[in-house]
């Protein structure tokens, strides 16, 4: 399947791939480096070595190693080797240095088990100064790559706290960079340019050239997001120099990408493939699943942009295989559970001598009361027996009854989640085939400042004013026999001429907005409660889409197409109280409806397009 993602969204997407470049740090007071490793490797295999030292030999091992596989072999080594030697210093080192192993690789449950097992240990051993703080924040590396950041960004200031009071300037620094990647995955860019300087200027202050490195990369990023791509490039290229003289391959791949989006906003194709293959060669090279995943995806979008559907769709499927073996439902169920059973066992071990002294209390009691207990469910059971007999028949009739009332519930709500066409091939085949519309309406609201209303409005006031909005906007639609696509916080997506294909979809379209944009200006009037009232534009646009079900388990209809960009550039482009439409749909309601053009206006990634406001109906 060929697929269009917004220069912005991808941004977002490959950003969150940087958490966790500095796990590293945690394990060595240096970044890594494979040279170091091979020099030391070699000597571990000769033996020529102390006895005494082989603990610090193994983790510097492993701590300099660039491939993953033996990463997780010598920390497995340093685990067993500490164990014997009772060193829970270096134990604490193998858990934290076998965590980024399986992260790297792609097992973050197992991950997050390993390093809530060296923040166990930590605690518990009263090794809470460093270590305890690395742990910390190796855990909220976890939570921000799963896309939790309220869970990331709690252990990333537990980890702050402990490293500023030990004064471990390494590790501090690359927490507060860390926490900075999470904010700008956040779309927060002013709080992560803040970790971003905080942390630049302790790496400067103690001439660290890795953490210089990366924060080079995420001043880069910061401008790519800003749109300044020649500073972007700059920044990336010199970050990348660095890292490739530490042997650091695995953010030189996701920066790699980062320089194919720059190209690609240059129009220039033929580089921007270039840096995305290198970012995919680099990736399988050094066995980086989530980077695998990332590089597939960009290289799958490139060739989707010049037409090359064959391998745009060969990409993407590479793409979704690697994902999904990373962030599948339930490994993130795995780690909710080595979550809790981490802070569970944390108060546990204050309470087992009480509950061990009240079970055998309990014991005792329940001895004395079996013999009695078990005399009256006898009785009990023979007495049920008698009238279960007696009212069967009857039981048996309301059970079909109430059989037959939930499936027509089960019907009802599959209804309000599929189109009726969808729903009827869904339950008859198990699966819905996708369809083609050559031409469909499609329909994008927003709500204007509804970020500052977020930041400021209680959130069940929100979530009631959102209500308020949207329940209207769905009676609408359905006046107009358009579909409900879905909603993404205050943006709402619908379309007309399908699931059934229609003449006049656009005209419904329009009208249905124009009753939209009347309403919501009503609300802003009539308000007599002095409830939370929204400006909304609206953005809408006719071409050919792909609509199918996403999903095995909460099924969900959806489309995809240039069409649905397009349909979305037409609202960020429109203004507050206006309808905004393309020249496609312009064609089909011009003599319907009074519009007024605007002329060529510039849209991100397409060039200049003719935009038409849509007043009201043609008299």
């Amino acid at each position: 399947m060929a697929r269009n993602i917004p220069f912005t969204e991808a941004f977002f997407k490959k950003t969150c791939f940087l958490i966790g470049f500095f796990y590293f740090i945690l394990f060595a007071g240096y970044g890594q480096n494979q040279a170091l490793a091979d020099s030391l490797e070699a000597i571990y295999l000769s033996g020529n070595y102390n006895i005494s030292d082989k603990l610090k030999l193994l983790y510097e091992i492993e701590g300099n190693q660039a491939n993953t596989e033996k990463s997780l072999a010598y920390s497995l080594e340093l685990i067993e080797a500490a164990q014997a030697l009772d060193s829970v210093k270096y134990i604490i080192n193998g858990y934290l240095g076998k965590g980024t192993a399986l992260r790297l690789k792609g097992d973050l449950s197992k991950a997050l088990e390993s390093y809530f097992e060296a923040a166990r240990i930590a605690s518990e051993e009263k090794e809470e100064g460093s270590s305890l703080g690395q742990a910390n924040f190796a855990i909220a590396d976890v939570y921000s790559i799963m896309g939790n950041h309220d869970n990331a960004i709690k252990y990333y200031q537990n980890a702050i706290k402990i490293l500023q009071k030990v004064k471990d300037s390494i590790n501090l620094a690359t927490a507060l960079t860390n926490a900075g990647d999470d904010y700008f995955n956040n779309g927060k860019l002013d709080s992560a340019l803040i970790y971003f300087e905080d942390s630049d200027k302790i790496f400067r202050k103690i001439n660290y050239p890795i953490g210089t490195a990366y924060n080079k990369g995420n001043i880069g990023m910061v401008y790519a997001e800003q749109g300044e791509d020649d500073r972007a490039e700059v920044n990336i290229n010199e970050a990348i120099t660095i890292l490739e003289e530490l042997q650091d391959y695995y953010p030189i791949s996701v920066f790699l990408t980062y320089m194919s989006d720059i190209y690609l906003r240059k129009n220039d194709w033929s580089r921007a493939i270039s840096y995305a293959q290198r970012s995919l060669d680099l990736a399988q090279r050094y066995g980086l699943k989530e980077q695998i995943s990332e590089s597939n995806l960009k290289l799958s979008e490139l060739y989707d942009y010049v037409g090359n559907y064959k391998k745009s769709n060969s990409y993407y499927k590479n793409h979704i295989a690697y994902r999904d073996s990373v962030t599948n439902l339930k490994e993130m169920e795995q780690m909710a559970d080595i979550r809790t059973n981490f802070e569970v066992a944390q108060k546990q071990s204050e309470v087992d001598l009480l509950e061990k002294e009240s079970e055998i209390q309990q014991l005792k009691d329940r001895r004395q009361k079996t013999i009695i207990y078990v005399s009256i469910i006898v009785l009990i059971l023979v007495f049920f027996l008698a009238m279960g007999l007696y009212r069967r028949n009857i039981f048996i009739k309301k059970t079909k009854n109430i059989i037959e009332e939930e499936k027509n519930r089960s019907d009802k709500l599959l209804l309000n989640i599929l189109p009726e066409e969808t729903a009827i091939e869904l339950k008859q085949r198990g699966k819905v085939q996708a369809k083609k519309f050559e031409s469909v309406s499609i329909m994008f609201t927003d709500f204007k400042g509804f970020t500052h209303y977020a930041d400021n409005l209680a959130p069940e006031k929100l979530v009631e004013a959102v209500d308020y909005y949207f329940s209207k906007f769905d009676e609408i639609i359905d006046k107009y026999g358009l579909e409900k696509i879905k909603t993404i916080g205050d943006a709402y997506m619908c379309a007309g001429g399908l699931p059934f294909p229609s003449q006049d979809h656009a005209t419904k379209t329009v009208l249905a907005a124009l009753e939209m944009i009347e309403f919501v200006k009503r609300a802003k009037t009539l308000n007599p409660e002095k409830q939370t009232r929204f400006d909304i534009r609206i953005g809408i646009n006719t071409g050919p889409v792909v609509a199918g079900v996403v999903g095995t388990k909460k099924f969900a209809y959806d489309i995809w197409g240039d069409a649905v960009n397009m349909a979305s550039r037409m609202e960020s482009n429109s203004q507050s109280g206006k309808v905004n439409v393309t020249e496609n749909t312009f064609a089909l309601i011009k003599d319907s409806f009074d519009c007024e053009s605007r002329g060529e206006i510039e849209v991100k990634n397409k060039g200049m397009m003719k935009m038409y406001f849509v007043s009201n109906i043609a008299d």
